[in-house]
């Protein structure tokens, strides 16, 4: 407390009457302790003629000023030779202020350096007295010795302000501990951002025992574990954190020499090092021993009763966090070990494509969610992929998962439609001796074709990047959950027909990656389009980039399964480069955008004198398939090889229909479509394709004429 703390808390008290008041307090090994012992208070009275400019005091009011009555000559200046100038001026200030004021009393504090040189707090309270015109002409009042009771004021003061320091120690503490879930967030909260603050310390050591080996995991500040060969190692050590913990005692140090007498081994480690003082803590919950907790200071020299408690007390808020957070290690591990035993150890390798899973965990001890991914090897190079999620976040969720994955992998492997493998899982949902329902997304896929079969058991539907970066979110129809469905007597899952082009990727996912805490779920939904937009081509560097920017996101509230399948790009050669592209039905940009994506790909090639011919062409072909037929287009486009470079465009479609030559009329608004064609194409024609059917031209210089073989080759 600075002087003028102790001067305002004095000025601050009323006066008192005449009697015993306490000695100054003392300190007695760092501990302020109140007066043991009272001495007789000292005052006296003065009477001040200002006009004459001559004071009177007695002999009790003389003796507080320090001033032997043989000598005192009345002046006012001679009772204040023993002030210092700033206390002097202080005091004149007070007086000044009380007459040119018009004041009728005041009242002042100040120190008076006895002959010892220990300061005396001195007290004042007088009254003006004033003539009728309000001149002042006389100070009379009293004069005491005030130091009992100023500093029994900055005691109290004191020990309150050490008492609310150790309350706001043990509160920040115990609120920060309170957060932390885990092993590292209790290394978090101590060695983060405030973390030494929280503990009023300079430093600190927290080590963990694992099988009579002392492990340290954290270290702040200045520390003595951060030297060589003083940190992990064998409990049997003679060093203090070990010795703290083997005999699950404290060690209060109170200086490096002193801790140099303990441990002799440490005093050539010693020179140098910033610390003063250092309380070694055994962290012991539940009769188990932890480990141990080292906080070291700069400035302290001693430990009182009060601050061993206080370190006591952190030591213990620390050893039952870390014995929670220990607690929902193990309890994470083996939710972790059971949710990874139920999903596939390994994804195979897959002809014609690239496929990568993803799936993590919710940070909620043993609520293990049920999400689930698959992929299903199938006849004619085609697999089948899945991505779900069972109601609950528990381990009976996830043995319902693992059922449930077997089974419908079974149904699969049986070489069912892909309707009647939802029909099939949901009934077999529904005879489980459960109340769960589940949710899911089951698609075939052929590589060789890039047809896709996708059906929908309430989840989300997959998203599709094209290969110009585009992410499209197809209309898949869907049906009822598992399990509902087959209790509702609904199990009619419709069937959605896409095609994935050369360099496409397909991507399936969970609630989880687009769940963020308070916000819609259309939020989510367009953060995963724009991540899946601007994410790298590869399926495993998709779903890192994924994880990292949406799981790490959102926050780990629940699982996640992830589930992305590229198909092997076809992009040709650098002198025939070729381009794929799937125009939606449902997408009103898609026409405009596959025109802008043939004019840029032919300057890119530097065949531009042919963009407007094949983007004139793009738009006819795909009008009819779009008007024309139940889905969507597969666009083509590549570069005829030498000797003549030329453009072939090609538009598939899955309706069976060809398209009829006609002879429109003059106010006919169709027809047209196979003349523009024949007028601007070299070559065109029509090809069955699967299912399906392709429309194709080439657009450039006609191809050379077939030489006849002379008789001499012939």
């Amino acid at each position: 407390m600075t002087d003028d703390e102790r001067r305002q808390d004095a000025e601050a008290a009323p006066l008192r009457p005449l009697g015993p008041l306490g000695p100054l307090g003392r300190k007695n090994n760092g501990e302020i302790r109140p007066p043991e012992r009272l001495a007789m208070n000292r005052t006296g009275s003065f009477d001040w003629d200002l006009d004459t400019g001559v004071v009177d005091v007695d002999e009790a009011g003389l003796m507080v000023f320090g001033v032997a009555p043989a000598t005192f000559d009345s002046r006012p200046g001679t009772l204040l030779e023993r002030l210092e100038p700033a206390e002097r001026a202080r005091l004149d200030v007070t007086v000044d202020e009380a007459i040119t004021g018009g004041g009728n009393s005041y009242s002042v504090h100040f120190t008076v350096p006895l002959d010892d040189g220990t300061p005396q707090w001195t007290h004042v309270q007088a009254r003006i007295l004033r003539s009728k015109d309000g001149r002042a002409h006389r100070i009379v009042g009293i004069v005491r010795d005030a130091t009992a009771e100023v500093t029994h004021s900055a005691f109290v003061l004191n020990l309150e302000k050490r008492r609310q320091r150790q309350t706001d120690i043990v509160e920040r503490t115990t609120s920060a501990m309170s957060r932390a879930v885990t092993v590292d967030d209790v290394t978090a909260a101590l060695t983060g951002p405030g973390g030494l603050a929280r503990l009023g310390a300079d430093g600190l050591t927290l080590g963990l025992v694992e099988n009579s080996t002392l492990n340290i995991v954290a270290l702040s500040g200045e520390s003595l574990e951060v030297l060589d060969g003083l940190g992990s190692g064998d409990l049997d050590r003679d060093l203090p954190l070990a010795d703290a913990i083997r005999s699950g005692r404290p060690r209060f140090i109170t200086s490096p020499a002193a801790l140099a007498r303990r441990y002799p081994q440490l005093e050539p480690r010693l020179g140098g090092f910033g610390f003063r003082a250092a309380a070694y803590l055994p962290l012991v919950a539940q009769a188990r021993s932890l480990g141990g907790l080292a906080l070291f200071y700069r400035e302290r020299t001693v430990f009182n009763a009060d601050e061993r408690i206080l370190c006591l007390g952190l030591a213990a808020i620390v050893a039952q966090s870390l014995q929670r957070a220990m607690l929902f290690d193990e309890e994470r591990e083996f939710a972790t070990q059971l949710q990874s035993a139920m999903l596939p150890s390994r994804i195979q390798e897959v002809e014609g494509g690239e496929i990568a899973v993803r799936y993590h965990a919710a940070w909620s001890g043993r609520q293990v969610g049920g999400d689930w991914y698959d992929v299903i090897t199938l006849p004619k190079n085609r697999y089948g992929l899945v991505v779900g999620d069972v109601q609950g976040h528990d381990t009976h969720a996830a043995a319902i998962m693992g059922q449930l994955r077997i089974a419908l992998r079974a149904y699969a492997s049986e070489g069912h439609p892909p309707a009647s493998v939802l029909a099939r899982a949901s009934r077999f949902l529904s005879e489980l001796d459960t109340e769960r329902f589940a949710t899911c997304t089951y698609a075939q896929v052929d590589l060789g074709t890039g047809a896709v079969r996708v059906v929908r058991a309430g989840h989300f539907g997959p998203l599709i990047r094209h290969v110009d970066g585009r992410v499209g979110s197809p209309q898949v129809r869907g049906g009822l959950p598992l399990g509902i469905s087959t209790d509702l007597l609904d199990e009619e899952y419709p069937e959605t027909r896409l095609d994935l082009v050369p360099g496409e990727t397909f991507v399936l996912y969970t609630d989880g990656l687009v769940e963020e805490p308070g916000a819609d779920l259309d939020t989510g939904i367009d953060a995963l389009r724009q991540e899946v937009s601007a994410g790298p081509a590869g399926a495993e560097a998709l779903a890192d980039h994924l994880s990292e920017r949406l799981w790490e996101r959102w926050g780990a509230g629940d699982d996640v399964a992830l589930l992305v399948l590229r198909r092997s790009p076809d992009v040709g050669t650098s002198h025939a480069p070729r381009l794929h592209q799937y125009i939606h039905q449902a997408d009103p940009e898609g026409l405009s955008d596959a025109r802008a994506i043939v004019r840029q790909a032919l300057t890119d090639w530097e065949m531009a004198e042919f963009a407007d011919d094949a983007e004139l062409v793009t738009g006819e072909l795909l009008v009819n398939v779009l008007l024309h037929t139940e889905g969507g287009a597969v666009l083509t486009l590549e570069v005829l090889p030498e000797p003549v470079r030329r453009v072939r465009l090609s538009v598939q479609d899955r309706s069976s229909a060809w398209p009829r030559r006609r002879t429109p009329g003059e106010t006919s608004t169709s027809g047209r479509g196979l003349l523009l064609l024949d007028a601007v194409a070299t070559r065109w024609g029509i090809e069955p394709r699967g299912e399906g059917k392709a429309v194709w031209c080439e657009i450039g210089p006609a191809p050379p004429p077939a030489t006849v073989p002379s008789a001499t080759e012939r």
